[in-house]
C-alpha cells in the first residue's frame, strides 16, 4: 500500500479537505507529517484519524477553532506536539478516541470533554491556561495521567493537573490521574466535586506530605466550597474524611499537611458525604411489646443509634440508644424490642449520629398492633436518588423488588426480608436515568404489587 505523507512547512495551513462532510479524515497507511511549528487549523471541524498523527516536540500544533461542538475519533491513537482549543463560547471538543500530547495543551476557550477517554501527557507537557470557561470536562468518565520522578518535590505541580505536592522524601516515578466524575460510596451514595485524583508513587510510605487539590468553580457539583475539606480512598468505595489545614475559596484549592501516602482523593463535604445508607426499617408486635428492627448497607464514622416512639407522630421521646458500627462495608442488623408503648398505635423513627455531630434520620414508621390489613406504597414518587418500598403484612417473608425501564427491561433488583408487622425497604436510584419506571414487588407466595415511578 502506499503511504501518504504530507510535510507541513512553518506556515499557517487551515485544513479544507472533505469539507462537505466536516472533518479531517486521515485513512489508513496515510500520515501527517508536519515540521517547524507548523499550524493545523480546524475550524468546525472533526479529526478521524485511522493513520498516522506522531509529532514530537518542536513540529506543530493542531488548533481547534468555530462555535461548533466536534470529535477527534478514530482508530489510532493521535500523539499531537501541541494541541489548542480556541472554540467559541461554550462550544467543545468531545473525545471519541483516547489522545497523546507531548509538549502540551493550550486552552485559550471552549472546553475539552473526556466523554470516558483519556488524555495521555508525556512528561515535559503542560495544561496552559486553563480557567473556569476553558478547561476539560468529563462527568461521564476518562481521565488525563501524566508520570514524572518525583524526588524530594517542593511544590512540584506535574503537568499543571492541579494536584501539588511537597515532600521531603523520594517518591520517585508518580502517576497523576486526574478524573471528572462525582465520586460516590458503594453503595451509589453521596457526591464531590467535579474533580478527583489517583496518586501512585512508587514509594507512598512515610511520606509526611503536603497534599493541595485545586479546582474550578464550575466543579463544585452544588456543594458549599467553605465546607469541602479533602476525602480518601484506598478501594475507591470506602472514603474517609482528611480534614484540612488551608482553604483558600479566591484560589479555589484545599490544602493537608502531614500525609502518610497516597490513593484516591477528592474534596466533599461532610455533610453531604452520606455516610449510612439504609437498607430496611421494621416493626412488628410481638405479645404485648414492638419489635423495632433495622439494617445498614454501609457505615461510614457513625457513632449511635437513638430509637424515639411517638403517639401521635408529632411529639417524640427518646427510648433508648445503640452504638453503631462506626464504619463498614458490610450489612448489619440492629434491633431492639419496646416493652411499653403504652397504646396500640406507635410511631417510630431512628436518629443516626455521625462522630462529628451530624444526624441522620431515618423515615417515620406507623405501627398498628389492632391492624390486620395489608397496605402498600412508594415514597417519594417522583424520586431522585433513593425511595422507600413501605409494606404492612401480616406474615413474615422475602420479598423481590425489581424496577423495569420504559421498554420493558430489568435494570435493578433486590430482595429484603420482612416481618409481619410494618416494614420499609430503602432502594438506590443513583445508577437510573431520569425517566418512567415499573416498580414491582414480588412476595414469596407469589402475590405480585406493581406501580410506577418517576425517577428525576
Amino acid at each position: 500500500m502506499k503511504k501518504i505523507t504530507w510535510i507541513l512547512l512553518p506556515s499557517i495551513l487551515a485544513i479544507t479537505c472533505l469539507q462537505a462532510q466536516n472533518v479531517l479524515k486521515v485513512q489508513p497507511g496515510a500520515v501527517i507529517k508536519t515540521t517547524g511549528g507548523a499550524l493545523i487549523t480546524l475550524q468546525n471541524m472533526n479529526l478521524d484519524n485511522d493513520g498516522t498523527i506522531n509529532q514530537s516536540a518542536g513540529e506543530g500544533k493542531f488548533l481547534f477553532t468555530g462555535t461548533s461542538d466536534n470529535t477527534i475519533s478514530g482508530t489510532i491513537t493521535p500523539l499531537f506536539d501541541i494541541l489548542e482549543i480556541g472554540k467559541t463560547g461554550t462550544a467543545k471538543i468531545s473525545l471519541q478516541q483516547n489522545i497523546q500530547v507531548g509538549s502540551g495543551i493550550t486552552f485559550t476557550s471552549g472546553l475539552i470533554d473526556l466523554n470516558n477517554r483519556n488524555i495521555l501527557l508525556q512528561p515535559a507537557a503542560l495544561l496552559n491556561g486553563e480557567s473556569e470557561t476553558s478547561r476539560i470536562t468529563g462527568t461521564t468518565g476518562g481521565y488525563i495521567e501524566i508520570t514524572n520522578a518525583l524526588n524530594a518535590p517542593a511544590a512540584a505541580n506535574p503537568g499543571n493537573l492541579g494536584a501539588i505536592i511537597t515532600t521531603a522524601q523520594n517518591m520517585g516515578s508518580t502517576a497523576i490521574r486526574r478524573g471528572h466524575q462525582s465520586q460516590v460510596n458503594g453503595y451509589g451514595n453521596g457526591n464531590t466535586i467535579y474533580r478527583y485524583y489517583d496518586i501512585t508513587p512508587a514509594n507512598n510510605t512515610a511520606l509526611n506530605a503536603i497534599l493541595r487539590l485545586h479546582y474550578f468553580d464550575a466543579e463544585l457539583n452544588s456543594l458549599n466550597e467553605n465546607t469541602i475539606t479533602l476525602w480518601k480512598s484506598s478501594d475507591n468505595s470506602t472514603w474517609t474524611n482528611q480534614g484540612f489545614d488551608t482553604r483558600n475559596t479566591g484560589s479555589n484549592y484545599v490544602e493537608k499537611t502531614g500525609i502518610a501516602g497516597f490513593s484516591r482523593w477528592t474534596l466533599t463535604s461532610a455533610l453531604n458525604a452520606l455516610p449510612l445508607s439504609w437498607g430496611s426499617f421494621n416493626t412488628q408486635c410481638v405479645n404485648n411489646a414492638v419489635k423495632i428492627s433495622w439494617q445498614t448497607f454501609h457505615e461510614n464514622n457513625t457513632l449511635s443509634f437513638t430509637i424515639q416512639h411517638s403517639s401521635n407522630g408529632i411529639n417524640w421521646n427518646d427510648i433508648t440508644s445503640i452504638p453503631a458500627a462506626g464504619n463498614s462495608t458490610a450489612s448489619i442488623n440492629y434491633s431492639y424490642t419496646d416493652q411499653q408503648p403504652n397504646s396500640s398505635i406507635h410511631f417510630y423513627r431512628i436518629i443516626e449520629q455521625d462522630i462529628d455531630g451530624h444526624k441522620t434520620y431515618s423515615p417515620v414508621l406507623k405501627n398498628d398492633c389492632s391492624a390486620g390489613i395489608e397496605t402498600f406504597f412508594v415514597y417519594p414518587n417522583p424520586a431522585h436518588s433513593s425511595l422507600w418500598v413501605s409494606l404492612q403484612t401480616g406474615k413474615s417473608g422475602t420479598v423481590t423488588i425489581q424496577m423495569f425501564d420504559s421498554k420493558g427491561d430489568l435494570v435493578k433488583q433486590q430482595t429484603g426480608n420482612i416481618q409481619a408487622g410494618n416494614n420499609l425497604l430503602g432502594m438506590q436510584l443513583n445508577t437510573l436515568a431520569p425517566g418512567m419506571y415499573s416498580l414491582l414487588v414480588r412476595f414469596d407466595d407469589g402475590k405480585i404489587k406493581v406501580v410506577k415511578i418517576v425517577k428525576q
